[in-house]
């Protein structure tokens, strides 16, 4: 699944435009590295995003193509 796409079926970044143009302008990190909005996410993979004064990581834990408001919480773990 594209990152931008998963982004936004998660719920970490609310909309897919928003999360595509944070990917662009180098804010989105995997695995230590910016990535582009075409990056294809797998399990286990860290998504660093980095808003402003705030930085937070997620690890992968699933990938789904549809979630609901109550499991998108259960597709990634946050990490400190």
């Amino acid at each position: 699944m594209r990152l931008d796409k998963y982004l936004k079926i998660s719920r970490i970044i609310k909309r897919r435009t928003v999360a595509n143009e944070a990917c662009d302008a180098g804010k989105i990190e995997v695995n230590g590295r910016v990535q582009r909005a075409s990056y294809e996410v797998k399990k286990g993979d860290v998504i660093t995003v980095n808003m402003g004064a705030v930085s937070d990581s997620y690890e992968v834990l699933e990938i789904s193509e549809h979630a609901l408001k109550e499991d998108a919480a259960k597709m990634y773990r946050r990490l400190d």
